[in-house]
């Protein structure tokens, strides 16, 4: 009762408004992603479901996040329970979010590895927390090692990369959406 109705995430049309917003060709994104046009026009049509991996260079090509189309591609409500029972993982390895539709603050659950050679770096602020596991975490040249229970807060701007160095880690990331203007300010003369 008063649960988000469970539909199948339908990301192609999130995928289509964001390309045509920064009035690209699929041939465009295409090129930029590494994936075939056909691919793409797939994607766009829900005719094919990306992999993670997919749809992070769909992302970088539309320079926005995965995240950010996740979000986009689900209707936001002001009251939203995402039961844990209820969730498919988004991605494979499994990817879950925590916060559906478009809202000011995204938060993610990552349960096991990923590309760990990926390197992230996002507008605004976020926080990593470990719910089971540990990770690795590798930001501003220093390597920073948390296990259950540690969290590790990044500024918007800084590059990082993560990996999990336990099978099955939880790694649960809470950010401030990409689309909202929450840099710092710049000093007064």
């Amino acid at each position: 009762m008063g649960d988000h109705k469970e539909q199948p995430l339908r990301v192609g049309a999130a995928v289509r408004r964001r390309r045509r917003a920064l009035d690209l060709t699929l041939a465009v994104v295409a090129e930029r992603s590494g994936l075939s046009v056909p691919f793409l026009s797939q994607i766009e049509n829900e005719r094919a479901r990306p992999s993670q991996s997919s749809l992070e260079k769909v992302a970088d090509a539309l320079r926005t996040t995965a995240v950010e189309l996740l979000a986009a591609a689900d209707p936001a409500c002001s009251v939203d329970v995402v039961r844990a029972e209820d969730t498919e993982p988004l991605l494979e390895p499994r990817i879950r979010s925590l916060v559906r539709g478009h809202h000011q603050m995204h938060a993610s659950e990552f349960t096991g590895d990923h590309d760990a050679g990926r390197e992230f770096q996002f507008r605004n602020d976020q926080l990593m927390y470990v719910a089971d596991g540990a990770v690795e975490i590798e930001a501003e040249g220093r390597a920073y090692r948390l296990g259950r229970g540690d969290t590790l807060y990044l500024t918007g701007g800084v590059r990082h990369r993560w990996r999990a160095t336990v099978v099955e880690t939880r790694l649960v990331v809470v950010a401030v959406a990409e689309h909202i203007e929450a840099v710092r300010d710049k000093p007064r003369r």
